[in-house]
């Protein structure tokens, strides 16, 4: 038997008086019962009451052992009690892991409704850009863009999004418009310092594939400075569409070389565990579902 479970026949005895009265209670013997207690009578060395055939009292340290087991099992009552419900209450802080881009265009726009559906959730965001280990990091679900290589990860997948190579209107009349992907390498690409492979640019065209390795004056490690420089007139980018969608339209941006195809961006939610997943979690996740599944709003 385990400590508690000696700590808790115990506490049982003292209470109801005797071996009999405490059996009943939990269902054991009155040899059961008292088995136990002078199992834990041995272990600690110490007697705990003194028996009669009629009587059965607390020795001196009986009382200081009583005394401190009522208050480490209230402990553990309390301990377990406080995860009553949090399986099925959407509550506590809720870590989610992404990219700034994805966060100020996609999720921003959204999480003002489902804070008010959730109120008692503390959204915490980690726009680290990176793909972190989401255990030693307490994420709980972390937005992954492009493919999955963690595949010990569960995912849901939120969709795809087109990767767009775009420049203002500013820029393309002081620096004329690229017509083949080589011409690239004669104007200012905004490049990204912490991924080499976002600055090589794929194109598709009639079966063959052909990368462009980018060069240009500016380069940063955030994606969304390289869209906000991108609006300024700072020179050629290729992002998302979920971030340049609504600028092309406005004719902020104008696309670029749209006659060659560029693989699309796979989008995922990615967290831990399947199983016992936290309310948190779960709320989440569906309502990410519903927001970008079966059609994203940038589509």
């Amino acid at each position: 038997m385990d400590k508690w479970t000696e700590m808790h026949v115990f506490v049982e005895v003292v209470k109801r008086g005797s071996f009999s009265a405490a059996g009943r209670q939990l269902n054991l013997s009155p040899s059961a019962v008292s088995k136990l207690v002078s199992r834990l009578e041995h272990r600690l060395s110490v007697r705990l009451f003194n028996r009669t055939t009629r009587t059965l009292n607390l020795t001196e340290g009986g009382h200081v052992f009583f005394k401190r087991c009522i208050e480490i099992l209230e402990d553990v009552e309390d301990a377990e009690e406080s995860l009553t419900g949090f399986g099925q209450v959407p509550k506590g802080v809720l870590r989610i892991n992404s990219t700034s881009g994805f966060v100020k265009h996609q999720l921003l726009p959204i999480m003002t409704e489902f804070q008010c559906l959730y109120p008692q959730l503390i959204v915490e965001f980690q726009l680290t850009g990176q793909s972190v280990d989401l255990i030693s990091e307490n994420v709980d679900v972390a937005i992954r863009l492009g493919i999955l290589k963690d595949t010990s990860l569960v995912a849901r997948r939120l969709g795809e999004s087109e990767r767009v190579i775009c420049a203002s209107p500013q820029y393309i009349k002081t620096h004329g418009v690229p017509l083949k992907p080589i011409d690239l390498l004669d104007h200012n690409c905004l490049r990204l310092s912490t991924n080499e492979v976002f600055n090589r640019w794929e194109f598709h065209t009639n079966g063959e594939e052909e990368t462009v390795e980018v060069n240009g004056l500016f380069v940063t490690d955030n994606v969304d400075a390289l869209y906000e420089y991108a609006l300024l007139g700072g020179g050629i980018v290729r992002l998302s569409g979920f971030m340049v969608g609504e600028d092309i339209k406005a004719g902020k941006l104008v696309p670029i070389l749209q006659n060659y195809s560029i693989k699309k961006q796979q989008i995922h939610a990615v967290f831990p565990h399947r199983k016992y997943l936290p309310a948190k979690v779960r709320v989440l996740l569906d309502y990410l579902l519903s927001k970008f599944t079966p059609t994203t709003p940038w589509d």
